[in-house]
């Protein structure tokens, strides 16, 4: 197991009915500033809910965060931050709410200028300290309820945010707050919550035996549920284990001693900020491709997931392989995901577009090992057509 320093503040407050614990949540007295996405949290009741909850605050308000929060739009609430004296942020909504309000929590805190904050390379933000933060998660995905990361879009290209300073101080994750999902963001949520597993865990084995263990129950627990939670969507059992793998899965403890990969969402970062094809539909399209081009390179990792997620008993190592990639991707299509770039129109002559956006944000030497070139992402890109 490789060296670790683990550290989460978060405090979870899951269940049925829990918005009614924001008023011991908040601070008394704090200056409020709700954040949201396209008005979902309005139309359905919840934002009506938590402001019931948060009796004896001054409370703003800041609509429109977009799927992949833009920095301009989250410039205009760092404003409101500064002129209105915020002192407390509350997400209610998904990744991309939560994202772009840990970005406001930098932003208002910073003195210099705004972009030094975005990391390319995955440094912490220069800061010292950030306005304090909840969420209110209302879309399982991202993870980003309890972990310090953010991804922020700047002239087309998708940018992490890192900072210690960003933990939620506390996140309610209740599961009826995600029945009215469309299906496609349930699905989206699945998906991505399954690539930010396997990102962790199919690298190379460092015996780290609990975080595999308990990588496999998230993803074996997922295969148990997505199909359900996709049709029965007020079934509460099976989205409150999607809600608590979405957390899970990104929240340090999995990655924790072991290699990590993430060439899966840088690739697709730059697909969703080309083609503005949605994060985890790009996810699906990918991870099998890739899988076959680094098959060697994960190859004890790949067995392992066949063995223990899959269960297939083939004695053939290759085969055995074959089976487990071929079974992801089913996996994946059984949910509604397309899982080739032709189903999104995308050809051949684009892949230079993608490519080139690699190289110009220095994503030239992916994977767990540094060692995935711009030539293995063309090749990975045309397994994947």
């Amino acid at each position: 197991m490789l060296n670790f320093d683990f550290y989460n503040p978060t405090h979870i407050v899951f269940g049925k009915d829990t918005l009614n614990q924001l008023d011991s949540l908040v601070p008394k007295g704090a200056r409020v500033l709700i954040t949201y996405g396209g008005g979902s949290v309005k139309k359905f009741g919840t934002l009506e809910t938590v402001l019931k909850n948060l009796p004896n605050r001054e409370i703003f308000e800041f609509g429109g965060i977009e799927p992949n929060p833009q920095f301009d739009t989250l410039m205009k609430a760092v404003e409101i931050v500064k002129e209105k004296n915020i002192d407390f942020l509350l997400a209610v909504g998904g990744g991309s709410v939560m994202d772009g309000t840990k970005f406001i929590a930098l932003a208002a805190n910073y003195s210099g200028d705004a972009l030094d904050l975005l990391t390319p390379e995955f440094e912490l933000a220069p800061v010292d300290r950030a306005t304090p933060m909840g969420t209110v998660v209302t879309l399982p995905a991202t993870g980003s309820e309890m972990n310090n990361g953010a991804v922020i879009s700047h002239k087309n290209i998708k940018v992490p945010v890192f900072s210690m300073f960003t933990f939620p101080k506390f996140s309610i994750l209740d599961p009826t707050l995600t029945f009215t999902l469309p299906k496609t963001q349930v699905a989206n949520g699945i998906v991505d919550t399954f690539i930010h597993t396997v990102e962790q865990y199919v690298t190379y084995p460092v015996d780290a035996r609990f975080q595999d263990r308990t990588a496999e129950g998230i993803l074996q627990t997922l295969i148990e549920v997505g199909k359900t939670t996709l049709d029965e969507p007020e079934n509460y059992d099976a989205r409150a284990n999607l809600v608590w793998c979405a957390t899970m899965a990104l929240n340090g403890l999995i990655g924790a001693g072991v290699p990590q990969d993430w060439t899966t969402h840088m690739i697709g970062h730059e697909i969703t900020a080309i083609f503005g094809i949605d994060h985890a539909k790009t996810l699906a399209v990918l991870q099998p491709a890739i899988w076959e081009v680094r098959k060697e390179q994960k190859r004890k990792k790949l067995i392992q997931y066949a063995e223990r997620v899959w269960h297939i008993c083939e004695e053939n190592e290759d085969k055995k392989i074959e089976l487990a990639i071929s079974k992801t991707r089913e996996f994946f299509e059984s949910l509604g995901m397309k899982t080739h770039l032709s189903d999104y129109n995308i050809t051949e002559d684009q892949f230079d577009d993608i490519i080139k956006s690699l190289e110009h944000n220095k994503r030239t030497a992916l994977s767990e090992s540094g060692d995935l070139t711009l030539k293995i992402s063309r090749e990975i890109l045309q397994k994947a057509l």
